[in-house]
């Protein structure tokens, strides 16, 4: 492995020397400046080091770059989170939070992971095509008609809102601008708190409470009243399977998880799509391209970009060995740009996963035991904002010339997108 110094920073990066590189490389994708397009400081480190020495926050952990390693981290059965067994160098960002399975090992993981996943089957899932394609429909009449729309103001947060909160947990559509303010708290707060202000770490927290105290109450009225939703059938189990705090957990999970990662999706493949013409145009003469394109959207510009796993065991990764209790920040987005296993990985190409011999798994939605749950809702929303987007609006185009970026680190998405219709 190539010889390193860590930084004192998570925005200075970690230093690389010796083998092919003759120029030191500094890793620097987390930098506030990199925000708009950190793809080729990703590159940078890929290309040095697969395994790349780092400060994240005051943790010093390894990044891992390329493909492969990141693959074999997901899915492998040495690795973890380790907060069970006390040996996770990271923050527990949602330890006051009981039944907040993406945070757990086996066996308890399977446990609660198999009572969400009732939710999330093919049939369910049929049934929720037609809610998407009639809560989209209305959306972009008025978008029409008033012949502007943010995509992500104005189409994907609004459906987000009826499809999570509303729909899979039985909420009040009413109080959809309180579950974007609590979801938009809670993701930021996921970043390392020495990259958080004071009044972001209060946000955070002020929110997990609202939040939880909303779905205390909602799921009282769930067992006086159940109707059929993913809040109503886990507040039946509560007490045999479950306890009502960690009901509550799952809820809060399912809304900040459920709607990020398809506001997210829907935001940034818009905008490849919008910078990409001639692959708008191709979607626009092809629909059936339409859902192999989202693989390419998740590949290209992933709503989340990395996540983070702890050595449950002495293992090896490469020719590197770890000790039990290493952590590890693995590069997914990066990943997903690895030359090495997808031919001009920089370009944005919706046929890539199209046809007999589709490209490799992208790592958008994670790999192994924690891969995505709710990656088939999050994809049927998407196919029916794009697809009924570029349907209705056949002169669609960007209509600013400056993008902003949200601050978070681990979930990346854009703040709006206006486009004229």
């Amino acid at each position: 492995m190539n010889t390193a110094s860590r930084s004192d920073s998570v925005g200075g990066g970690g230093r690389v020397t010796g083998g092919h590189t003759a120029i030191p490389v500094t890793f620097d994708a987390f930098d506030p400046s990199e925000r708009a397009d950190p793809y080729p400081a990703y590159r940078r480190v890929r290309d040095a080091a697969a395994l790349f020495p780092y400060e994240f926050g005051d943790v010093p952990v390894t990044l891992i770059t390329r493909y492969e390693e990141c693959a074999a981290i997901l899915t492998g059965s040495d690795w973890g989170h380790g907060y069970a067994a006390g040996i996770s160098p990271f923050r527990d960002t949602t330890a006051a939070i009981p039944g907040s399975f993406v945070r757990m090992d086996p066996p308890e993981h399977g446990r609660y992971r198999k009572l969400v996943a009732k939710a999330f089957t093919p049939r369910l899932m049929a049934e929720m095509v037609p809610v998407a394609g009639q809560v989209v429909s209305d959306l972009v009449d008025a978008a029409v008609r008033r012949g502007e729309l943010d995509v992500l103001n104005d189409l994907a947060v609004p459906l987000a809102v009826a499809m999570v909160p509303v729909r899979l947990l039985g909420a009040d559509s009413a109080d959809g601008a309180l579950f974007r303010e609590w979801q938009l708290a809670i993701a930021r707060g996921s970043d390392p708190d020495s990259l958080l202000g004071s009044d972001e770490v209060a946000a955070r927290g002020t929110a997990a409470m609202e939040c939880m105290s909303y779905f205390a109450r909602l799921i009282q009225q769930k067992k006086a009243n159940p109707t059929p939703d993913l809040l109503s059938a886990l507040a039946a189990a509560s007490g045999a399977q479950l306890t009502e705090p960690e009901v509550i957990g799952i809820a809060l999970l399912t809304l900040v998880a459920g709607m990020e990662t398809s506001i997210n999706l829907i935001g940034n493949g818009m905008l490849a799509l919008l910078r990409n013409p001639a692959q708008l145009q191709l979607l626009r003469d092809s629909p059936e391209l339409i859902g192999p394109s989202l693989d390419e959207m998740l590949r290209y510009d992933a709503p989340t970009q990395f996540t983070i796993r702890v050595a449950l065991a002495d293992t090896t990764v490469g020719e590197h060995e770890f000790r039990r209790g290493d952590g590890v920040v693995v590069l997914t987005a990066s990943a997903s740009r690895d030359d090495r296993v997808y031919p001009d990985a920089d370009t944005f190409d919706v046929t890539r996963y199209s046809g007999n011999r589709p490209a490799r798994k992208h790592l958008g939605f994670s790999l192994g035991i924690h891969y995505c749950v709710g990656a088939p809702l999050a994809r049927i929303e998407a196919e029916a904002a794009l697809g009924t987007l570029l349907d209705r609006a056949p002169k669609l185009e960007l209509a600013t010339d400056t993008v902003e970026y949200r601050p978070s680190l681990i979930h990346r998405g854009i703040v709006s997108l206006p486009v004229s219709l």
